[in-house]
């Protein structure tokens, strides 16, 4: 009888500066190299929610997707929420009073290791154009909720891709609750 997947080792196939790829038994996977993980940002503001656009390689085309960054690519020990924080500048120009760790979430467990975790970053302030650093080339769109369901179809109609972590804020119109 053979060990079931889980309890055999686990291999790195190959690594890079930012990904690894992983098998273990007959699965294979991806995962953050050098323990690095993301904090994917919710900032609601006066009824509005912060989203970012921009360009992803794998896609071949541009995402519409919350504010995210990595955490620990830039500065070893760097806690979730002052990542989070200053992703959010960089990537929308806005800069928040408070940001609150919600909890660790995993967005493709088949075949992803890496995790993210979801903050709240709430009282808002305009400080910078945003759109990212470098050739980010990150287009923010400021949304109100009550419209989101129709933004999201028409970004998607325009050719854009839709992260799933949006969901999270589709949800009743999806599910019809």
């Amino acid at each position: 009888m053979t060990a079931p997947d889980h309890d055999l080792p686990e291999e790195i196939v190959w690594q890079g500066r930012f990904l690894t790829v992983k098998k273990r038994g007959r699965w294979e996977y991806v995962g953050r190299a050098r323990d690095i993980h993301a904090a994917v940002i919710v900032a609601i503001d006066a009824g509005e929610v912060l989203l970012v656009e921009q360009y992803r390689v794998p896609l071949g085309r541009r995402c519409l997707e919350l504010p995210a960054g990595l955490v620990g690519d830039e500065q070893a020990g760097e806690s979730v929420e002052a990542s989070a924080a200053r992703e959010l500048e960089e990537e929308t120009g806005y800069r928040a009073a408070t940001v609150t760790a919600i909890g660790t979430f995993h967005s493709s467990p088949g075949m992803v290791s890496e995790s993210f975790t979801l903050v709240r970053a709430e009282r808002l302030t305009q400080v910078g154009e945003g759109g990212g650093e470098g050739d980010e080339d990150i287009t923010v769109h400021r949304v109100a909720l009550a419209a989101l369901p129709d933004f999201v179809a028409a970004r998607r109609d325009a050719g854009v891709a839709i992260d799933v972590k949006l969901l999270l804020l589709l949800g009743r119109s999806i599910i019809g609750t």
